[in-house]
């Protein structure tokens, strides 16, 4: 164990490290973020395994007490939870209630009965957006993967001109707009306003789903001309239904928490008077917790009772909705634990020293942290949470704005080119029935646009704002 781990462990306000420090805490990163890329990708090992297992081989390449680093994980590990574990739950309740219900069926069928011809790329787009805005990525694919392949196949459409936008929606929505996992955890660890974050991630995704989904899908059905196949083609979840939610119900079921979530946001900025009746009942009401599980009791009864759901189905499905997440939870939380190895052990100081040094902007560095670790190991959660604890002492001396696009600069990087160390590289594969070299041209293609695209943005209104 190294004089400088220790001081970096124990001390509160941290000393500049020196050029051997740096060198040290470097090899300690790449060697703990090389264990878990080979873990992850060569040993299959679960990710929340690989992370855990990780950040210890951090701390003791860092020279740290392997009691200190041990602390720190848990310390880490439990903090995440508790910051975003409960909002990942009420999400993963709204979405199951969203399916189970018909609701996200009823949302499809309204949109596409409006739209035909050349508007169905963008109705596409706007049925995932919005459908993507509770429901987690892989949930979103297999919800809307029916849809797409019957507007296809029944329409007669270019399966890419189709399918390209639907994972444009779900994708942005997933890497930039909380309470998606990954946003919620990068909110927390470089303590950003979730508010800001939420309206700021929402005008980055407009352009960026644009140019990724209808946009791109124009090229991408030239490149991959495929059918529909007719084997992925399951049964839809409201056709078990005699009835289900209306439009208006379910749409207002979904935006309530982000209407709350943004009023609490806008009342904070006209009012910024901390004991003022009204922004205090603001920032009850608004806080993520309060509006999800005001949308979840809400959707009780606007989603699950229209749909003939008797109280004791409405408990199985919470049951349901709460199962799939624990794996996700427990990335997370690991996640956490190892941003908290890496401040702790002095590589967050080490990073704010470096990127002074080197007059790199901050957004922009996010970004490349971010690419870096999404491409070593597929995981756009892992690259959140990780480079999220590498850069958090950046946003110490930011606004309140500028701390936002810090979380949104690290969701975009956390997009980037996805391929076959990326399970959702498969499961748009198998689903759309391509071979590797065509999921390579559309759905990594797309993915690779959305992270440069929103980066764009991102240090376009850093300029701004």
């Amino acid at each position: 164990m190294t004089r400088l781990s220790v001081e970096m462990l124990a001390a509160d306000a941290p000393e500049p490290i020196t050029s051997a420090g740096h060198a040290q805490l470097g090899i300690a990163v790449l060697a703990g973020i090389a264990v878990i890329v080979l873990l992850i990708t060569k040993f299959k090992l679960h990710a929340f395994l690989s992370l855990t297992i990780g950040s210890l081989a951090l701390g003791a390449f860092a020279g740290a007490p392997l009691d200190k680093a041990i602390t720190s994980f848990t310390t880490g590990l439990g903090t995440t939870v508790a910051g975003v574990g409960v909002l990942i739950a009420l999400g993963a309740i709204l979405g199951k209630m969203l399916a189970d219900s018909g609701g996200a069926d009823q949302i499809v069928d309204t949109i596409l009965a409006k739209a035909s011809g050349r508007s169905m790329p963008w109705a596409m787009v706007l049925i995932a957006s919005v459908i993507g805005l509770p429901l987690f990525f892989e949930v979103g694919v297999v919800l809307l993967i029916p849809v797409v392949l019957m507007v296809a196949k029944r329409g007669n459409y270019s399966l890419m001109k189709i399918g390209i936008p639907a994972l444009a929606g779900l994708s942005v929505m997933h890497g930039l707009v909380p309470p998606h996992p990954g946003p919620l955890v990068a909110i927390d660890a470089v303590e950003a306003n979730l508010g800001v974050t939420l309206a700021l991630g929402v005008l980055v995704a407009i352009p960026t789903v644009v140019i990724a989904g209808p946009l791109f899908a124009r090229y991408a059905a030239r490149w991959v001309d495929v059918p529909a196949p007719d084997r992925m083609i399951p049964q839809r979840a409201s056709e078990e239904l005699e009835k289900r939610p209306s439009f208006g119900a379910t749409l207002t079921t979904i935006l309530l928490p982000v209407v709350l979530m943004l009023s609490k946001a806008l009342v904070d900025i006209v009012i910024d008077d901390p004991e003022n009746t009204v922004q205090r009942v603001f920032d009850v009401i608004g806080s993520p917790l309060i509006a999800l599980l005001a949308a979840v009791l809400v959707g009780i009864f606007t989603l699950l009772r229209p749909a003939g759901f008797a109280k004791e189905r409405v408990s199985q499905l919470v049951e349901k909705g709460l199962a799939p997440i624990a794996g996700i939870l427990l990335i997370v939380g690991a996640g956490g634990g190892f941003k908290q190895t890496l401040i702790d052990s002095g590589v967050g100081q080490m990073v704010l020293e470096i990127s002074e040094d080197w007059s790199i902007p901050a957004l922009l560095l996010a970004w490349l942290i971010a690419v870096a670790i999404r491409l070593a190991t597929g995981s756009a959660t892992v690259a959140t949470v990780s480079a999220a604890g590498l850069v958090a002492p950046l946003a110490a001396d930011m606004s309140t704005t500028h701390a936002a696009l810090l979380v949104l600069a690290i969701g975009a990087g956390s997009l980037f080119f996805s391929h076959v160390n990326d399970a959702g590289f498969w499961l748009v594969k198998e689903y759309f029935g391509l071979d590797v070299g065509q999921t390579i041209k559309t759905w990594s293609v797309m993915e690779t646009i959305i992270s440069v695209v929103a980066g764009g943005v991102v240090l376009l209104l850093s300029l701004i704002i």
